[in-house]
């Protein structure tokens, strides 16, 4: 009897594309050194996994009723604002967040607080009882939550039938291994396969799908580039070790904004959500300090306030630094041309650090009037008003130009007691209904000759 012969074949761990050779470079996604030799299946008639018992045929437009697909609504507030209002049914959410930072924490948060829905939590990582011990810290309890602790799609999709959950969550799909291939579990075919029986599972029966991704050293989520465009959503957990705030974040979203943020507080008893973010991103000072700025800034639909903390100080050595956490620094680095271009102030021989308290990121332009004032408030060392607050964009001519969503700016400044907020004067609206003080200019020199 002679044995069969084993086919392999060459994945690049990027973006998926396939080869019989091995290749050093990806002629697809133009990468390095990414191609990995894996065994492919034999044979593509084994037993097991989703099987579809639909036929599709074509609709007109017209003809689909979309009436009664309505939201899941979850009892975690935060979550349904990311996802843009709630779970679709029959969607895909994929997370993916650095080891230890809370993401099946907050996925089985989410399971057992869910009173309404039949959840099935699949675990290829831990056991019932390591998954337990984590329910019981959290002091959470549900009898509509279910735990599975299996790696095989074939052994999961015959539990599915019988059980015949609402929502699903995958812990991790890295861990997930199909008969049809016979490569390991994490390799990029692995990955592609397990996820196309979910997608195809998702799709026919309406059931929502979360599922859990690794991240490489590089930050991106583990296997092919391939998987963040199969799934419908994809959420990064983010945070600093240091700080205690989570941030969850949408990179991409089929049924919403793909901007929107959610923040969390991780305590010894699980994740909190935080309703009032600029409450903690403003620390509280008993005494006014040079080189600290209020912007009220914008994440997807909430309006924000943080507080940007600067310190300008003397060149020790030669080169001046230019450092920042949480902001551009090739963006500061323009806002400082502009300070010495347009009003004269000699920054070039100085060392400029810049920071975003609350270990947040935040790409908003019109936090920039706000950056400029915190780096000169150091410089000068002259504390800025406690009250005030700031939102405008900065252009190469010295201008301060609109931004959007101003009323809503204005609104959040004034609910958390500041007095004025100095705006671009081209921003036009109805200030009647404010009861916070508004003050626009149109250039720099008005702003520094208004505060300094």
């Amino acid at each position: 009897m002679t044995a069969k012969k084993v086919q392999s074949a060459f994945f690049c761990q990027s973006c998926g594309n396939q080869s019989p050779k091995w290749l050093g470079k990806c002629p697809q996604c133009n990468e390095w050194n990414t191609f990995v030799e894996e065994i492919i299946a034999k044979e593509n008639n084994t037993k097991g996994g989703f099987k579809s018992n639909k036929t599709n045929k074509p609709f007109l437009i017209s003809e689909i009723d979309y009436a009664n697909e309505k939201r899941i609504v979850s009892n975690d507030k935060e979550l349904n604002r990311v996802l843009g209002g709630g779970i679709v049914p029959g969607s895909i959410i994929l997370l993916g967040g650095d080891p230890g930072i809370g993401k099946s924490t907050l996925l089985l948060q989410f399971a057992l607080s869910s009173k309404n829905k039949k959840i099935l939590y699949i675990s290829g990582e831990e056991s019932e009882k390591q998954i337990k011990m984590r329910a019981e810290r959290i002091n959470k309890n549900s009898e509509n939550c279910y735990i599975l602790t299996e790696t095989s799609t074939q052994n999961i999709f015959q539990q599915i039938e019988q059980l015949a959950p609402d929502i699903l969550i995958v812990d991790s799909i890295q861990t997930l291994h199909t008969a049809h291939i016979e490569s390991s579990p994490g390799s990029v075919s692995q990955i592609r396969e397990c996820t196309s029986e979910l997608i195809k599972f998702a799709k026919e029966t309406g059931t929502a799908i979360f599922l859990i991704g690794h991240i490489n050293k590089d930050g991106a989520i583990a296997g092919p580039k391939i998987l963040e465009h199969m799934v419908d959503t994809v959420l990064q957990f983010e945070g600093d070790r240091n700080y205690v705030y989570r941030i969850l974040r949408t990179i991409k979203n089929r049924f919403g904004s793909a901007s929107e943020l959610g923040v969390y507080e991780m305590s010894q008893k699980g994740l909190r959500e935080v309703s009032n973010p600029s409450e903690i991103l403003i620390s509280e000072r008993d005494e006014n300090t040079s080189g600290v700025g209020i912007a009220a800034t914008i994440e997807g639909a909430r309006p924000l306030l943080v507080e940007i903390q600067a310190l300008v100080s003397s060149a020790v050595y030669g080169t001046p630094q230019r450092s920042t956490t949480g902001y551009d620094t090739k963006r500061m680095n323009m806002l400082l041309a502009v300070l010495e271009k347009r009003c004269g102030f000699k920054l070039a021989a100085k060392d400029v650090f810049l920071n975003i308290t609350g270990g947040i990121k935040i790409n908003d332009t019109a936090i920039d009037l706000a950056v400029i004032c915190s780096i000169l408030s150091s410089d000068k060392n002259i504390a800025l008003d406690t009250l005030t607050c700031f939102a405008g964009e900065i252009g190469l001519s010295g201008e301060i130009r609109a931004v959007n969503r101003i009323e809503n700016r204005v609104g959040e400044a004034e609910k958390l007691g500041y007095k004025q907020i100095i705006i671009s004067k081209y921003n036009k609206f109805n200030a009647k209904g404010f009861n916070i003080k508004i003050i626009q200019c149109g250039k720099i020199e008005e702003v520094f000759r208004l505060l300094f």
